[in-house]
């Protein structure tokens, strides 16, 4: 086995039951992917679409896609369904857009709501107010080709545990919150969060989906 079919049998002996693990390859090359699928990986995670589409022919069919970076409108009708999940929806904009263009494609896609929880401004995401919001006015319920299945979020970029243990339980106790308020809605259980260098945190704290790039491939390849 090489290194990368070591370290995805490392992590994966971590993970609890009922915890996924997604393989972040953006910027690595498609024979890195490959040594990740032949052991055993099968989710995969990317956030640039040029690099997601070139990648999805050159990987086997039963490969699941999730798209996790910042999605630009103008980019929704050539990623809708070419993917098992978008995670990134940080904008009402944008989730209507893509139940439109998946409306449009007769394909029903899964999307996870970002939340922000962070210090820095420059993640994109809703508040944690601003998300309880949108479903405590029922807007979910016009949705015709869009399933929402959780939240996806970040913790502060910082070396205080305190902080991101903070961030993390903010981000699960949004999505109960959601849930204990909308009986109706259903599956949204989803609850992706944690990277390589605090997924352990983030299990504890109630992530479903940890999403590992470097402990798995090592240090991109820009």
């Amino acid at each position: 086995m090489g290194i990368i079919a070591d370290n995805i049998s490392r992590i994966s002996a971590t993970l609890p039951e009922g915890v996924a693990l997604v393989a972040v390859s953006k910027f690595h090359p498609v024979d890195a992917l490959r040594e990740a699928y032949g052991a055993g990986q099968r989710l995969f995670g990317e956030s640039r679409l040029q690099e997601l589409l070139a990648k999805i022919p050159q990987m086997p069919d039963d490969v699941r896609w999730h798209f996790i970076g910042h999605l630009q409108t103008n980019k929704v009708r050539s990623l809708v369904g070419r993917v098992a999940m978008i995670e990134s929806v940080d904008s009402e904009r944008l989730l209507r857009l893509i139940d439109a263009e998946s409306l449009r494609a007769g394909v029903v896609s899964r999307v996870l709501m970002q939340l922000h929880v962070a210090a820095e401004e420059t993640k994109f995401g809703f508040t944690p107010e601003e998300l309880t919001d949108f479903f405590r006015r029922g807007e979910y319920r016009s949705l015709k080709a869009t399933h929402l299945c959780g939240v996806m979020g970040m913790a502060t970029n910082t070396d205080d545990p305190a902080r991101i243990e903070a961030d993390f339980r903010a981000i699960a106790a949004t999505r109960r919150s959601i849930t204990a308020m909308c009986p109706d809605l259903q599956g949204f259980d989803t609850v992706s969060m944690g990277m390589s260098g605090d997924y352990p945190t983030a299990i504890r704290c109630g992530s479903t989906l940890v999403r590992v790039g470097t402990g798995i491939f090592g240090n991109r390849e820009y």
